[in-house]
């Protein structure tokens, strides 16, 4: 397949990003760099792609990082490799890595940081006449750093700030490299509850994510929307004896960005150029206030803007873990549908975990999706060393 297509095929599953809905019916968010959307880790990958209160872990970046001061450990960095739209293309994949450190011996807070690089392969440009011209590589890239500390005995909160760059440049005068700069602010809460005669362990979360700047693709003349999104989450661990422990986990998700409004029946082109201009010229900032009240269907369209996650979690011994979940989109807001099922094993010094996505919508691209991640425990390799 001429790998040109084969790139309008990937950009077509967001279908959203330059688009105007045509229908009433179907009317999805029109985003940028929609790369940070998806989710790097395999564990919460396994999950339905959950983890705004999950039990915290290494891969706490992503999702909300202000859970890095309740992380067993001083210090630990991660590795996950995604390939993308596996069923289309082999070589469009997000690589993913992340660290944190606790610098003090308090255990208050933490340093974290993570970089995010999502290639969309090589591409073959042609000339005017056909002819092979030559090659690029567009890729999206996002490197962040966060702060995070504990607030109470029970509460913490961190700031991420991200710096965010996108290049699909092809060599002519009409494409540039986007440039864009967004923060994180997110909360977690870990406390212990009785359920019947065990401690059960609740984690409740929150991390408003990629509020910032817009981004342009063409040298200012037009600018687009990042994925900037609210995250809710409860998590809940239940041991069902010394051994063996359940998890349930639910996350819910609403774009913080303007709803398209839709085409009115006998409008006119110049009406039209100008409901797209009045949506293209809100700011990033107003965009996410507008976004809380704006979908032409009213609040129906507004509660389908959310969407939603279901995970599980069994782990045996604290080593030895099995986990399922569902990702649910309304079929008007871009439909992606899935389950997920995972898998990983820890030691002290190292994590590793898998994930796989079966499509629950017809012709989901993203069928069949494997994830794998890789985390280590700076002080569990030095004291192997030691040994």
């Amino acid at each position: 397949m001429n790998k040109t297509i084969r790139t309008f095929l990937f950009w077509s599953f967001f279908a959203a990003l330059r688009s105007v809905a045509l229908s009433q019916d179907y009317n999805p968010i029109p985003i940028a760099m929609p790369s940070l959307q998806i989710a790097p880790d395999a564990r919460g990958g396994g999950m339905g792609d959950i983890g705004a209160a999950t039990m915290p872990d290494g891969y706490a970046q992503h999702w909300n990082a202000a859970k890095f001061p309740f992380v067993t450990g001083d210090a630990g960095v991660s590795f996950s490799y995604t390939p993308w739209l596996s069923k289309l293309v082999n070589d469009i994949h997000l690589l993913y890595a992340s660290g944190y450190w606790k610098p003090g011996d308090d255990n208050l807070d933490a340093i974290s940081a993570s970089l995010r690089y999502f290639t969309l392969g090589s591409v073959d440009i042609a000339s005017d006449d056909g002819e092979f011209w030559q090659s690029v590589s567009p890729h999206e890239f996002a490197l962040d750093v966060a702060y995070s500390r504990k607030l109470t005995e029970v509460f913490s909160g961190a700031v991420t700030l991200r710096y965010i760059r996108a290049d699909y440049s092809t060599g002519d005068d009409e494409t540039t490299p986007g440039n864009a700069f967004a923060a994180d602010i997110a909360g977690y809460n870990e406390s212990y509850i009785i359920l019947g005669r065990s401690e059960a362990l609740l984690g409740l979360g929150f991390n408003l994510s990629n509020i910032g700047t817009k981004i342009s693709y063409d040298g200012g003349t037009t600018s687009m929307f990042l994925p900037a999104n609210v995250r809710l989450g409860a998590s809940l661990g239940y041991p069902v004896d010394d051994k063996n422990t359940i998890t349930l986990s639910i996350d819910l998700n609403k774009l913080l960005v303007p709803t398209p409004q839709l085409p009115e029946e006998g409008e006119t082109p110049d009406e039209a150029q100008q409901r797209i201009d009045a949506y293209n010229n809100i700011s990033s900032i107003g965009g996410i206030f507008q976004s809380l009240g704006d979908a032409p269907g009213g609040f129906s369209e507004e509660m389908q803007e959310v969407m939603w996650s279901l995970g599980a979690e069994y782990t045996y011994q604290n080593q030895f873990s099995l986990r399922t979940g569902y990702f649910h989109e309304s079929e008007y807001k871009g439909n992606r549908r899935y389950f997920t099922f995972g898998a990983g094993f820890r030691t002290k010094s190292f994590q590793v975990d898998a994930a796989y996505l079966v499509s629950a919508a017809q012709s989901n691209p993203l069928d069949q999706t494997l994830r794998l991640s890789l985390g280590f425990d700076l002080a569990g390799i030095k004291n192997l060393m030691r040994k």
